[in-house]
């Protein structure tokens, strides 16, 4: 197999651009937690492995439950979750799978309930930046694991 591009080499500018991009997003108020599972949700959705691998580590490094990991591709009945936790799976999976109607008025009322304006558009973006990466990484069939140790992702102790 030949191998696929590699986004940081061919459009390095882009690259970085998205990176920044990614990392101010990562540093919005919204709970490190809840950043963590939109990115494992996303990616399931996805099918990115790589980003998958990467965000189930970074969320155990971080301290998430395993069992709550576990959890995630059935947060509907899982009793491990928040309301506020589902209402974010919810949207994820609404902006993730856009259908032909886009987000309905149910799911933007129960946003409402559980976040402010801010942290509904800052729930967008990180929403938006987990795509875009599945969707880079899928096309260069990044390997999972292949960069664990130059993100510290070793430390996760997952294999």
């Amino acid at each position: 197999m030949t191998s696929r591009v590699n986004h940081f080499k061919t459009a390095p500018a882009l690259a970085k651009a998205m990176s920044d991009f990614s990392n101010t997003v990562a540093n919005t108020a919204l709970e490190k937690s809840l950043k963590h599972l939109i990115d494992i949700r996303a990616s399931q959705l996805n099918h990115c492995a790589f980003c998958l691998d990467m965000h189930v580590k970074q969320a155990k490094i971080d301290g998430e439950r395993e069992l709550r990991l576990h959890h995630v591709s059935i947060w509907r009945e899982s009793p491990l979750f928040s309301a506020r936790e589902k209402v974010a799976f919810a949207l994820t999976e609404a902006l993730t799978r856009i259908g032909e109607h886009g987000v309905d008025e149910a799911l933007y009322a129960e946003l409402r309930e559980h976040f402010s304006e801010n942290e509904i558009s800052e729930l967008t973006f990180k929403i938006a930046v987990i795509n875009t990466w599945n969707r880079l990484m899928i096309l260069s069939q990044m390997v999972p694991g292949s960069l664990d140790s130059a993100y510290g992702l070793d430390r996760a102790d997952l294999r």
